[in-house]
C-alpha cells in the first residue's frame, strides 16, 4: 500500500493553517480541548480561504497559541469537514508505523522461539544485542540534539509574564470512586517582537493551584515562542541527564547480551 501511495497517511491532505484569533481561557475552566483558537487556511481544491475553530475533538491539543502562529491542518482526501490540527505543519508520511510494529512482533516471536528451543540465554542475546546496537547508533544524534538544545536555551530571551488563569479538572474513577484533580496554569507573555503568547504551563511553577495573577519570568526562543520555560537552569540540567540515561541504557543492554553469551 505504501509503494502504491494509498496508505491512510499518504491519502491525508496536509495544509498549513494560521491562528487568526486566540480566546483567553476562563479562570477555573477546563483544560480539555486546549486553548480555543480560530484558524484560517486555504483550501487547495477551491482556492478559497477557510476559517475553522478547534472546538471538539480536533487532533492535537493546542497548548501554546498566538495570532499568526502556523499550525498543521489535515483531513482525509475528499472530507475537508473532518479536519484535525497538529502543533506544527507536518510532512506527508508513508504510513509504515503499523507494518513496522508488526515486523517487530514477528522478531519478538522468533527470539522467543529460539530461546525456548535453544535455551533461555538466547533471549538475552536476541533482545540485548540488537537493541544495544540500535541505541548506540542513535547516541551521536542524541548528543548533537543536546548541544543544539543547550545552545537554544543559552540564546533564549527573558520576558515577564503573568498567570492569567488556572484550569481545574476533576476526574472520578468509575471502579473505586477515587477522585483526582488536574491543575493547569495558563501563562501569558509578550515577546520582544510584540507577540502576545498564551500557553499552558505545567512545570517549574511553585504552588500552581494558587498561582492565579502571579507574575513570572519566562524564557523563550525568539524564533519560536512555543519553546519556553520558567526555569532555564532546570532545563539545562535535564538535557545532560537524558544523555546519561541513554548511555546507561546502552551499557545495560550490552551487558545483557554479553551475559547471554556467557551462559550459553
Amino acid at each position: 500500500m505504501s509503494l502504491a501511495g494509498v496508505t491512510k497517511a499518504q491519502r491525508t491532505v496536509r495544509l498549513t493553517g494560521r491562528i487568526e484569533r486566540v480566546r483567553e481561557p476562563r479562570h477555573g475552566g477546563s483544560h480539555k480541548g486546549g486553548i480555543s483558537v480560530v484558524v484560517s487556511y486555504r483550501d487547495p481544491a477551491s482556492g478559497q480561504e477557510v476559517t475553522v475553530t478547534n472546538d471538539g475533538e480536533r487532533g492535537e491539543m493546542i497548548t501554546v497559541a498566538w495570532e499568526g502562529r502556523e499550525i498543521g491542518v489535515s483531513h482525509p482526501r475528499g472530507r475537508p469537514h473532518a479536519y484535525r490540527f497538529s502543533n506544527s505543519p507536518e510532512e506527508p508520511g508513508r504510513g509504515l508505523f503499523w507494518p513496522g510494529f508488526a515486523l517487530f512482533l514477528v522478531y519478538v516471536g522468533l527470539v522467543v522461539l529460539v530461546a525456548v528451543d535453544q535455551g533461555w540465554p538466547w533471549a538475552l542475546i536476541g533482545f540485548g544485542g540488537p537493541w544495544a546496537v540500535f541505541a548506540a547508533a542513535h547516541l551521536p544524534g542524541t548528543i548533537r540534539a543536546k548541544h543544539d538544545r543547550l545552545a537554544r536555551l543559552a540564546a533564549m530571551d527573558t520576558v515577564q509574564g503573568r498567570v492569567v488563569a488556572v484550569l481545574k479538572d476533576v476526574s472520578v474513577d468509575q471502579d473505586d470512586g477515587h477522585t483526582w484533580t488536574t491543575i493547569t496554569p495558563v501563562v501569558s507573555f509578550t515577546t520582544r517582537a510584540g507577540t502576545v503568547v498564551t500557553a499552558h504551563c505545567t512545570s517549574h511553577l511553585a504552588d500552581p493551584a494558587n498561582s492565579y495573577g502571579r507574575d513570572v519570568t519566562v524564557h523563550h526562543t525568539p524564533a519560536d515562542p512555543a519553546d519556553f520555560t520558567l526555569d532555564r537552569a532546570a532545563q539545562q540540567r535535564s538535557e545532560g541527564q537524558d544523555v546519561t540515561f541513554n548511555v546507561l541504557v546502552i551499557v545495560v543492554l550490552a551487558a545483557t547480551a554479553v551475559a547471554g553469551v556467557v551462559f550459553l
